[in-house]
């Protein structure tokens, strides 16, 4: 007679299935042709999902010699004990600790070399400004909150300036002051001073509230104003520095493509918050390769500002319309006009696959192509068109088809410029 200590599987002789394991089987084994005898069968073995859910399930110790039947037992014991132990110190609470200290002394340092140390000084503000009246050994604590206190202090008119200059600046492009992060001598002074000072004191005597600033300005009739031109000032302040009208500008990528979303009627305004969308193709080596997108679903179609920025790299369709590199900070965006942004606006797939989904929605919302045209209308420009633009509209969908129509809509300067 023979004795067989182990069987090994051998299902997968293709090479194409070695994930699988059975769990349904019956061994038989013959010494002669046809005198089959059953060696084991599966219908002794305690289910799969049963085996699983906990240590002792997984063990069987009949059928053994009893000194080596109570050996096992006695293994399992131990290993029961230690894995439920080790569930326990899994569950422990943890906390994040550490042990703070007081800042050492700070001294003035010769030349920057941290070896060549001077005379001690104390946490301060620029005196010329004011002073936090620290002492040498004031807390950490104490150091932050005068330094905030100064900072957002009623009697520090440099705050609220820069703040009430950052957001005029987004409304109108270019703020009172055009260069935002420099008030002094090296920047440009203020093209109305007395209005950036209104604006701050607006903001401090409304606790600092920026939407009150920003219903402001927008209600005011310097921002309602019209951007006609008029060669005469065109002549004395062709940049509008003086806002003799309203500066005509090309909307930023994020309000770019969030439009052309809003348009279509992919845009997903009820997945806020959490992780954001990858607006690349990821290859994962050593080090991550980002590609361009083949192809946009509606993970891609929420507002831009979900979008993951990734260091160094700039997503291929707007990214080509000034959106800063995520490694720094800028103050202010530059504006270019370059042909790779008409490109990327007229032939990338995202722009091709929503002017096909807009063709879509004013086929369902629409019942003929004047209705068609009517809809595109407002919903790009948010007026009716004229005689001459709706007669225009539609032989050109006659003559080249709606999702065209709807393609050249999107790359209109009415629709990618602030009018």
């Amino acid at each position: 007679s023979t004795k067989l200590d182990h069987i090994r599987w051998g299902r997968d002789r293709t090479g194409k299935i070695a994930d699988r394991l059975p769990v349904g089987y019956r061994i038989e084994a013959a010494t002669q042709a046809g005198q089959w005898h059953l060696l084991a069968t599966s219908a002794d073995r305690a289910p799969q999902n049963q085996a699983a859910s906990g240590v002792g399930k997984r063990y069987q110790f009949t059928g053994m010699a009893a000194s080596r039947s109570q050996q096992g037992q006695d293994w399992l014991a131990s290993l029961t004990s230690i894995s439920e132990r080790l569930r326990i110190l899994k569950q422990t609470k943890r906390v994040y600790a550490g042990s703070f200290s007081q800042p050492g002394p700070t001294h003035r340092l010769y030349r920057g070399e941290a070896d060549a140390k001077r005379e001690q000084v104390v946490a301060n503000a620029i005196t010329a400004f004011t002073s936090l009246d620290l002492t040498g050994d004031a807390p950490e604590q104490q150091r932050r909150l005068a330094l905030a206190k100064w900072i957002s202090s009623d009697n520090n008119p440099l705050t609220p300036r820069v703040i009430a200059n950052r957001i005029w600046q987004f409304q109108f492009g270019s703020g009172i002051v055009d260069t935002p992060s420099d008030f002094g001598r090296n920047g440009t002074p203020p093209t109305h001073p007395v209005l950036l000072d209104y604006l701050a004191h607006q903001l401090i005597e409304n606790d600092w509230s920026l939407k009150h600033l920003h219903r402001l300005i927008l209600n005011s009739q310097v921002w309602q104003q019209s951007n006609a031109p008029n060669p005469e000032a065109i002549r004395i302040d062709a940049a509008s520095r003086l806002l003799w009208r309203f500066p005509p500008r090309r909307l930023e990528a994020e309000a770019l493509r969030d439009s052309i979303l809003a348009v279509s009627g992919a845009l997903n305004l009820n997945a806020s918050g959490g992780p954001g969308f990858n607006p690349f193709e990821v290859e994962m080596e050593n080090v991550r390769h980002y590609h361009e997108k083949k192809a946009y679903g509606p993970a891609d179609w929420r507002r831009m500002i979900y979008m993951t920025k990734v260091r160094q790299e700039r997503e291929h369709v707007f990214g080509a319309f000034d959106c800063p590199d995520a490694s720094m900070v800028v103050a202010k965006r530059s504006r270019s006009t370059t042909p790779l942004q008409a490109l990327n606006l007229l032939n990338s797939r995202f722009i091709m696959q929503q002017a096909a989904l807009f063709a879509d929605r004013l086929e369902t919302e629409a019942t003929d192509d004047t209705d068609q045209v009517r809809l595109a209308w407002n919903l790009c420009f948010q007026r009716e068109p004229t005689e001459t633009e709706l007669q225009e509209s539609r032989k050109f969908i006659e003559s080249s088809g709606l999702t065209q129509f709807t393609r050249v809509m999107l790359n209109t300067n009415e629709f990618v410029f602030i009018p």
